[in-house]
């Protein structure tokens, strides 16, 4: 899978986002325009591979990495300062 030129910084934000359990993966779509498979594949080539194998298993089928799956609107408190 071909992804998209990301600067290292990019990089690290994503993969940052793609460990914290309540950011799903449609804000990643949103803020840097890879969808599931491709963070998948970011995650992939980034990561050592018992470190990806240990995340997959831990995102896998998970309701917060997941808009449509939450049962809730809204995860944390968010500051009106906050973007």
């Amino acid at each position: 899978m071909k992804l998209p030129d990301l600067s290292q910084e990019i990089i690290d934000r994503i993969v940052e986002m793609a460990w914290e359990d309540r950011t799903p993966f449609e804000a990643i779509e949103i803020q840097y325009g890879l969808f599931e498979k491709e963070v998948i594949a970011l995650m992939r080539r980034e990561m050592k591979a018992s470190s990806f194998k240990m995340w997959r298993e831990r995102v896998t089928n998970r309701k917060t990495k997941h808009l449509y799956k939450r049962d809730f609107i809204s995860g944390r408190f968010k500051s009106d300062n906050q973007k």
